[in-house]
């Protein structure tokens, strides 16, 4: 078995001692420096916007009783090297991999994420799909799973709203890694990873229904749980809090941020 203090260079490949020294596909290494620590503790990271009370309620009062806290809301920034365990080996895999495809590595990476234990390659979304075959279908690399894409919305995150993200397991060697790709709500594409992960179809038709990221490329891109005629996307955080009026022994409870302030 390996030191589980060595770095991603000495790491061995084999399946096996990968599944026995991360555990779980977790990132054995916990040494962690200035640099990776988590975007949400002290100044570190990327701040997209101040949040203030419990939810941010920004168009009523706050019914939280909380509309003095305040706080920063940030994004992790991006990891320096040595990531630590095995992420360095299969950073080093990925961009050998794309350099002999003939694409620059920085052109298809936009930053390396190490945060909470957990490693995340933001992605240049023209790349995707070509990232996505790499990470399949290189021995070293090995990413025969995709759990599906989620989408995030930030609205304060200026020319990148949409966020989409891909969760992508490693059967062979025992890994977990995630992707992310995002993009502006005045051009709300994604390329369509169907293709390469076939059960991806569902996953994208959810996201596109819930959050407004168009797929490009998806066989059959319509909505899975919300009408067909249904006006905005339910999960996007713009979209009206409670949604339809529910009433209740005759009297109409408001949406949430419309009800009476206790600040």
């Amino acid at each position: 078995m390996s030191d589980p203090k060595s770095n991603g260079a000495n790491t061995p490949r084999n399946g096996a001692n990968g599944a026995a020294a991360n555990g779980n596909g977790v990132n054995p290494e916990k040494d962690l420096g200035t640099a990776n620590l988590p975007g949400m503790r002290g100044d570190h990271g990327e701040e997209i916007r101040v949040q203030r009370g419990m939810f941010g309620a920004n168009n009523g009062g706050d019914t939280s009783g909380y509309g003095g806290l305040v706080r920063p809301v940030r994004l992790p920034g991006a990891a320096t090297r040595p990531y630590g365990g095995w992420f360095d080996e299969v950073a080093d895999e990925l961009e050998g991999a794309l350099e002999e495809q003939g694409i620059v590595p920085g052109n298809a990476l936009e930053k390396t994420v190490v945060d909470r234990g957990e490693l995340t390659f933001h992605i240049e979304r023209e790349y995707l799909v070509a990232v996505a075959q790499i990470l399949r279908d290189d021995p070293a690399l090995r990413f025969e799973l995709c759990m599906g894409v989620s989408g995030v919305h930030y609205p304060g995150d200026k020319g990148r709203e949409l966020h989409a993200v891909y969760h992508l397991r490693s059967i062979t060697h025992n890994r977990l890694i995630r992707l992310e790709v995002s993009a502006p709500d005045a051009d709300p594409h994604v390329p369509s990873l169907v293709a390469v992960y076939p059960t991806n179809d569902w996953h994208e038709r959810e996201t596109y229904d819930f959050f407004g990221l168009v797929f490009d490329g998806h066989p059959a891109l319509t909505r899975i749980m919300m009408p067909d005629d249904w006006q905005g996307h339910p999960q996007r955080k713009d979209y009206p809090l409670g949604g339809i009026p529910v009433e209740y022994k005759g009297a109409q409870i408001p949406a949430p941020d419309q009800r009476r302030s206790y600040s």
